[in-house]
C-alpha cells in the first residue's frame, strides 16, 4: 500500500558544506616528514598526529628524498673543527689532498678537493641544485 501523504525531507548538501583541502608549505612537509623519520615505525603514527593519509606522508617522504621539497633556508655549511694529535717526537708532515662528496638535494653528487675555496664552492651549489 502506498501512502501518499508521507513526504520524505531531502536534504541538500553543498559544497560550502565539505571541509576544504588544507594547503601544507614546504616548511611545514619537512617538519612532518623528519618528525616521520624519528624513531620506529613512525610513518603511520606521524600521519594520524597531523590527520593526513599515510599515502601522503609518503608522498612527501618521497619528494623529501629527492630534494623537491625545499627549504626556505636554502643550503648551508655547517662549521667542523678538528682537533690535530700532534706527535713531538715525529715533524708535521703535510696532508694528502683528499677529496670531499657532496650530496645534492637533487640526488646528484660532488667530488671536490679538500683544498677548494669555500666561497667559490658557496656559490657553485645554488647553481647545481637549481639545475
Amino acid at each position: 500500500m502506498v501512502d501518499l501523504m508521507f513526504t520524505p525531507q531531502i536534504e541538500i548538501l553543498s559544497a560550502e558544506d565539505a571541509p576544504r583541502r588544507r594547503h601544507w608549505s614546504d616548511a611545514d612537509k619537512i617538519r612532518v616528514v623528519e618528525e616521520s623519520y624519528r624513531g620506529h615505525r613512525q610513518v603511520s603514527a606521524t600521519a594520524r598526529r597531523h590527520g593526513i593519509c599515510r599515502s601522503l606522508l609518503t608522498v612527501w617522504r618521497r619528494q623529501y628524498w629527492n630534494g623537491e621539497l625545499r627549504n626556505a633556508s636554502g643550503p648551508a655549511f655547517v662549521p667542523v673543527k678538528m682537533a690535530v694529535d700532534i706527535d713531538a717526537q715525529s715533524p708535521l708532515q703535510p696532508a694528502p689532498d683528499v677529496q670531499l662528496e657532496i650530496v645534492l638535494r637533487n640526488g646528484r653528487r660532488l667530488l671536490v678537493p679538500s683544498s677548494v675555496d669555500p666561497d667559490a664552492l658557496a656559490r657553485l651549489l645554488p647553481i647545481l641544485e637549481s639545475r
